[in-house]
């Protein structure tokens, strides 16, 4: 009985290692800065959104965010065209690895499918000089406090949500993606956008 124990406990800590970082092992101890218009970033703003409620069985949770590169992302409506809703942090390791790939997939996608980042659990000097390092210029909203993730019930990052351009969440990838054709063929796969 003990070594069964032993093989599940084991099972659950490779399990928590493979899903990325997790919020309370590595946020930083600090207090986060949350003034989303004290840093200078190369992020863009936030897209202008129609005025029509998300709809589909499932939704994000219809929560606004203020973005660090101007404008703002209200979760509870469509965004209009098909979007990719990642959430990020700095003190995510995994992260570091996916934003890039992220970036050249939103430049690739030329508008046919935009990239929004959620920074979560965050401070903004670190967020901005965290999205300057990896060269993300795709816009991203700050929630500080992680109220997206706490919503969502997350303890762990990165996660992208795939909406399709009403708002309905058709696909969510645990995890960092692997590559740039792995994201083409999820979006191919889930949103029917061939890229």
């Amino acid at each position: 009985m003990r070594r069964l124990r032993s093989a599940a406990a084991g099972g659950l800590v490779l399990a928590s290692l493979l899903a990325g970082c997790t919020a309370e092992a590595d946020t930083p101890d600090a207090a986060p800065t949350t003034d989303v218009g004290s840093v200078d970033t190369s992020l863009e703003p936030c897209p202008e959104q129609p005025e029509q409620a998300a709809a589909g069985a499932q939704t994000m949770p219809p929560l606004a965010f203020d973005c660090l590169g101007g404008g703002s992302l209200d979760l509870g409506r469509a965004p209009g065209v098909p979007t990719l809703v990642n959430l990020w942090g700095s003190w995510c390791a995994p992260c570091r690895a996916e934003l890039p790939l992220l970036q050249e997939f939103a430049e690739a996608a030329d508008g046919r499918v935009q990239v929004v980042g959620v920074i979560s659990k965050d401070g903004v000097p670190q967020a901005g000089s965290f999205a300057d390092d990896a060269g993300v210029t795709f816009p991203g909203a700050f929630d500080g406090d992680g109220e997206l993730m706490t919503e969502l019930g997350l303890n762990a990052l990165p996660f992208t949500y795939f909406l399709d351009a009403d708002g309905a969440v058709v696909h969510t990838e645990v995890g960092d993606v692997s590559s740039v054709d792995e994201l083409r063929a999820l979006v191919a796969e889930h949103l029917g956008v061939q890229l």
